[in-house]
C-alpha cells in the first residue's frame, strides 16, 4: 500500500473497519473518503465478485488510490472517483467510511490533512443523510468513529431511518477504562427498539504486545 501522497496515512482505524465490517461477497460497495484506497482494497479482497467504488474530494488521494488499485489483483473491480458524497449517485449493498472526525479543533496548516481530518467537509449529518440515500433497502452502513460520538451517531442515524445492528467498543489495551473508537453497522430493516446494543469489546494491544491476539486474528489476511 502506497500512501505517500495522501494527507491521512494508512492507520489502525481503517484497517479495523476493513477487517471488521460484514462482507457481502457479490455486492456493490461504496467507500466514502477513501484516501489511499485501503478499505476499498480490503473489501475487494474479502468480497469475491463485488464491485467497489471509492470516492474522495482530494485529487491526490484519488491519484494514489487509483495507483494502488492498479497494483492489486482486483483492479477490474475497483474504481476511484473524485467526487463528494453529496454529489454521488448510485445504490449500494454496503457503504463504509472512516470519516473526518475532528470538530471545532485547531486546523492544520496542511490543507489536505485538514480536509481529511475535519468534519467541516463532511458532517456526521451529511454522512448519514447521503448514506441513507445511497444505501439499498437491504444494505449495510459500516463506520469507525471516536467512541465519544456513539450516542450522537445513533441518534442521527435514527433520524435517517438507519438503526444499529452491530457495535464494537475498541480499547487501546486491557485496563483502560474507556474505549477510543467504535465500530458500528446500521441498516434500514431493524426497528428502533432493537437499536439498543450493548456492544462487544475489542483490544488493539495486549498487556505485553503492541498487537493483541484478537487484533492479529482479525487482520491476519492483510499484513505481510
Amino acid at each position: 500500500m502506497w500512501h505517500d501522497r495522501c494527507a491521512m496515512k494508512v492507520g489502525t482505524d481503517g484497517v479495523l473497519l476493513g477487517a471488521w465490517c460484514t462482507p457481502i461477497p457479490r455486492s456493490t460497495i461504496l467507500d466514502i473518503g477513501t484516501g489511499s484506497g485501503l478499505i476499498a482494497l480490503m473489501l475487494a479482497q474479502r468480497c469475491p465478485e463485488a464491485h467497489v467504488d471509492a470516492i474522495d474530494i482530494v485529487p491526490e488521494a484519488i491519484e494514489q488510490a487509483t495507483y494502488n488499485f492498479t497494483l492489486s489483483p482486483w483492479s477490474n473491480r475497483l474504481a476511484a472517483h473524485l467526487c463528494a458524497v453529496q454529489d454521488w449517485q448510485g445504490q449500494y449493498d454496503l457503504i463504509v467510511s472512516n470519516p473526518p472526525y475532528f470538530v471545532d479543533s485547531l486546523k492544520n496548516p496542511d490543507k489536505g490533512r485538514e480536509l481529511a481530518r475535519h468534519t467541516d467537509t463532511l458532517s456526521y449529518t451529511d454522512l448519514l443523510t447521503h448514506s441513507a440515500r445511497l444505501l439499498k433497502e437491504t444494505g449495510t452502513l459500516a463506520l469507525v468513529l471516536p467512541a465519544s460520538t456513539e450516542e450522537e451517531i445513533i441518534h442521527l442515524g435514527s433520524m435517517q431511518g438507519l438503526f444499529p445492528t452491530r457495535l464494537t467498543h475498541v480499547f487501546s489495551k486491557p485496563g483502560r477504562p474507556t474505549p477510543i473508537r467504535i465500530l458500528i453497522e446500521f441498516n434500514k430493516k431493524v426497528s428502533p427498539m432493537k437499536g439498543d446494543l450493548e456492544g462487544a469489546s475489542f483490544y488493539i494491544e495486549s498487556a505485553h504486545s503492541p498487537r493483541s491476539e484478537e487484533y492479529a486474528e482479525l487482520t491476519k489476511d492483510f499484513y505481510l
